[in-house]
């Protein structure tokens, strides 16, 4: 019976008989040749098996990934990876804001199962960030991405902290799904509080006039209403309120502020 070779394996074989035969037929010739066979063999296993590499990453992104309902956890638990490993830790406040997250989202549909997946993209290669944003970006509509990036900065914030690792993620993320920047710069000013803030939430600068006041706020109130991911799950729906009112809230402290009627 045949030994049970594969290309792979042979690699260290060829290699010690090619260097036999270039480096003068002797045994340090078949050893060299043999050594550098072992290498490529060693290169071609990693790469056949996946470690250490981010294509094996998106193949199981993709595994999971496959259309339903459900399986748009995985979607967000890659994102929520890439976030959570931004700065180098993963806390038990960030953990805990997923569970909560998706224990309302998918109910009986969230399993332990999501969260090996979370683990699987935590623990693995690099999060090939383009490829899955590519194929998010694919099946959504830009107002449901629009959502998955405030979840996003919900769960940054979750220790009461947004590092700027984690915001370079964000940014990232936000450009990859085509988020336009007025609405990544008015998303994260309702996490980042400064004097300017809440001109920023309606897309605007504290230079504006009253009238550019008025219009900014009409856009946001229609492109952040909550109709807009009717179709998506409660706590989707929940966010889009949450950040509506942060239009509003924004909307009426410049009105006071002016003294605007």
């Amino acid at each position: 019976m045949w030994p049970n070779f594969n290309l792979f394996t042979l690699y260290k074989f060829l290699g010690a008989l090619v260097g036999f035969f270039l480096l003068g037929r002797n045994f340090f010739g078949a050893l060299i040749g043999f050594v550098i066979g072992s290498l490529i063999d060693s290169m071609t296993v990693t790469v056949r098996t996946g470690k250490g590499n981010s294509g094996d990453m998106f193949d199981y992104y993709r595994q999971h990934a496959g259309g339903s309902r459900s399986d748009f956890a995985t979607m967000l638990m890659s994102l929520s990876a890439a976030v959570m490993r931004a700065d180098g830790k993963v806390l038990k406040a960030e953990l805990d804001f997923i569970k909560s997250f998706f224990s309302q989202q998918f109910g009986p549909h969230f399993t332990k199962e999501h969260l090996q997946v979370l683990k699987h993209f935590l623990e693995g290669a690099d999060i090939p960030l383009e490829q899955i944003c590519a194929d998010i970006k694919m099946r959504t509509q830009v107002e449901v991405r629009i959502q998955l990036l405030h979840y996003l900065f919900g769960l940054a914030k979750s220790d009461g902290h947004v590092a700027d690792t984690e915001l370079s993620v964000l940014r990232r993320i936000s450009s990859l799904l085509e988020i336009p920047s007025a609405d990544f710069e008015s998303i994260k000013s309702m996490f980042y509080r400064d004097a300017n803030s809440d001109y920023h939430v309606l897309g605007i600068e504290a230079t504006a006039t009253e009238e550019e006041i008025k219009k900014a706020y009409r856009q946001m109130a229609i492109r952040y209403h909550p109709d807009k991911v009717a179709h998506m799950g409660e706590e989707y729906q929940k966010g889009a309120k949450e950040k509506f009112q942060k239009v509003q809230e924004s909307y009426e402290a410049i009105k006071k502020q002016r003294g605007i009627v």
